[in-house]
């Protein structure tokens, strides 16, 4: 049994909003991914993860955008979520630098947004996480 409706409705609607914001972020980075796009191919390249890395990545962030809006794995989407963005934000700060080709720091940020909405999530649903929920 979910928790979901157990909490306060301003926090199923802060839910509902950082699954919202999380997802939108997640989704429109995918494009860019399997496309191919020339930011994509450098970053991965870069962090020495190109071609195999930006698929895998993009195929988690494609699940863990789906898991989110499904009530029973809400917490899985946002874990995934959660160790995307966490390697995300670790080759940023190591080898990409804060700026990528002149983006004015937009996807750090942006990770940064995905990785404090998904820990978020991940702290309203802790309880109905597979296995450990019941003991959290």
């Amino acid at each position: 049994m979910s928790t979901y409706t157990s909490l306060p409705r301003s926090l199923r609607i802060a839910s509902w909003i950082s699954r919202l914001v999380v997802a939108a972020i997640l989704l429109q980075t995918l494009f860019f991914k399997f496309s191919g796009a020339a930011e994509s191919v450098y970053i991965f390249t870069k962090v020495g993860q190109e071609p195999w890395g930006r698929y895998g990545s993009g195929v988690v962030e494609l699940i863990a955008s789906i898991l989110l809006f499904l009530p029973r794995f809400t917490p899985v989407g946002a874990l995934l979520a959660l160790g995307t963005m966490s390697g995300a934000i670790f080759f940023h700060v190591t080898k990409l630098g804060i700026v990528v080709q002149n983006d004015g720091g937009t996807l750090f940020a942006l990770a940064l947004v995905v990785w404090a909405g998904s820990a978020f999530i991940l702290w309203l649903h802790r309880k109905d996480l597979p296995v450990i929920g019941a003991k959290l």
